[in-house]
């Protein structure tokens, strides 16, 4: 493993385990397969838990750490469990919000964490019935609200052993901003970032509907 590929990981994993007990519990409630990580840096911790992942991030260093293939694989090969022995990843240095080389309807998982605007631009990758994974960071949660493609199915919550909870209860208590005002598109371009809401889990599990 190169250094730059160790301390780069170091750097993404100091909450050590953290994003893999998160993809576990989605993967729990949802099952899929195969995932899109978009904006992903080098969060290759999707790998421990899907199949298939594939990593799209525009930045160099990102392009720099999955350039060294092996260490990527020693870093997932030490982590994934014999379920996923099997498993593949593939990363793109593109910017998401551009045309990716990959086929529509094609993934059973969009994550969106920490990276804009990704549900606006990256749902036409996800399958009908397929789970939008997403934090309020950056207000893609209020834009995949406004996406009537899609139907919020449940939170994820923290608990206090640092680990996930999925939970589908009283979902009509979600989603209700802080401050009264019309949410739209272009107000959340403008502001760029997320939207106080009442009632703030980690993330939300949204599915395509159409």
């Amino acid at each position: 493993m190169k250094p730059l590929t160790q301390k780069l990981w170091a750097k993404q994993n100091q909450h050590e385990g953290d994003r893999r007990r998160l993809f576990r519990a989605v993967a729990d409630e949802v099952g899929a397969k195969n995932a899109l990580y978009a904006g992903s840096f080098v969060d290759v911790s999707a790998s421990f838990v899907f199949a298939n992942v594939t990593y799209v991030d525009s930045n160099k260093p990102a392009a720099k750490f999955f350039a060294d293939q092996s260490g990527v694989e020693e870093i997932i090969g030490s982590q994934k469990p014999r379920s996923v022995a099997n498993s593949e990843f593939r990363f793109l240095g593109a910017d998401y919000t551009e045309d990716l080389d990959l086929n529509d309807d094609a993934f059973d998982l969009l994550v969106s964490l920490y990276a804009g605007f990704v549900s606006e631009h990256c749902t036409r990758y996800l399958k009908v019935g397929g789970t939008l994974l997403v934090n309020s960071s950056h207000g893609d949660v209020a834009m995949a609200a406004l996406d009537e493609r899609y139907l919020l199915r449940a939170v994820v919550k923290k608990t206090s052993a640092d680990g996930y909870l999925i939970d589908s209860r009283d979902l009509h208590q979600y989603l209700i901003p802080k401050k009264s005002q019309e949410i739209t598109a272009e107000l959340l371009h403008e502001l760029g970032r997320g939207i106080a809401y009442t009632r703030s889990p980690f993330a939300y599990l949204f599915q395509r509907m159409q």
